[in-house]
């Protein structure tokens, strides 16, 4: 029987993703699919963290644009992915998966607070661990709490589940004629302005040498394909 290519991964999921065709909110149906997912991965004994990002319901970068203070709107932001990492706890744990939240905002009631250690030993028990608030500080994406964290639990791939299965030169949601990448650099993804992460989640990545593949969420089983090395979306390395 084929092994997984990777032990230890951290799941990039955008709040966007979560929300499904409607753009906002958390759509029941995307939560389900993603917990069946993730609970295949882990039944091959991989390690899976979670970052989740909070655009489904407030972007920090938003309220900024229209005036209001960008601190204040970034910690929005970090809440509103505490709201979306309960959620996929919920769907997690309705499909057998063992779990634990933890925040870089301490808010004992209702998660653990980030302790690395801490993290890396509850993925050695087993469980699913998810990542919210970000990094807990404002101007830095959950890309980069993304890249932060997978470099201090040494995960060894970032998967980035997107709802386009790969990078694309342009929008392919707009243009039809855009070209597809299999596989990129890091420094093409920064030099070309790709889209993909930020600048800043990008570095990191090229600094600890975390590879990146960017795949389609909403085919089922896509998961669990990445992790176990087959060709599937694009792939982001030196």
């Amino acid at each position: 029987m084929q092994n997984p290519k990777y032990k230890r991964v951290v799941l990039k999921l955008s709040g966007e993703a979560l929300a499904g065709s409607s753009g906002y909110g958390i759509s029941h149906e995307i939560l389900t699919s993603i917990a069946k997912q993730v609970v295949e991965v882990i039944n091959k004994k991989v390690e899976v963290a979670i970052v989740v990002g909070g655009g489904n319901i407030w972007r920090g970068v938003a309220g900024s644009a229209k005036g209001m203070d960008r601190t204040t709107a970034d910690y929005m932001g970090m809440l509103a992915t505490v709201i979306n990492a309960l959620a996929l706890q919920d769907a997690l744990e309705a499909e057998g998966a063992g779990t634990r939240v933890l925040t870089a905002i301490e808010m004992k009631e209702i998660a653990e607070p980030y302790i690395r250690r801490r993290a890396v030993r509850h993925l050695e028990k087993g469980r699913v661990v998810i990542f919210a608030a970000g990094t807990g500080n404002p101007y830095f994406s959950t890309d980069t709490a993304a890249a932060l964290r997978s470099a201090e639990i040494e995960a060894e791939v970032i998967l980035m589940a997107k709802k386009v299965d790969g990078v694309y030169d342009s929008d392919p949601m707009k243009n039809s004629k855009a070209r597809k990448f299999d596989e990129l650099s890091y420094i093409e993804v920064i030099n070309k302005g790709l889209g993909v992460m930020d600048s800043t989640a990008a570095s990191l990545c090229m600094d600890n040498g975390i590879p990146i593949i960017v795949f389609n969420l909403t085919e089922s089983g896509n998961i669990l394909k990445a992790v176990m090395g087959e060709k599937i979306g694009t792939y982001i390395g030196g």
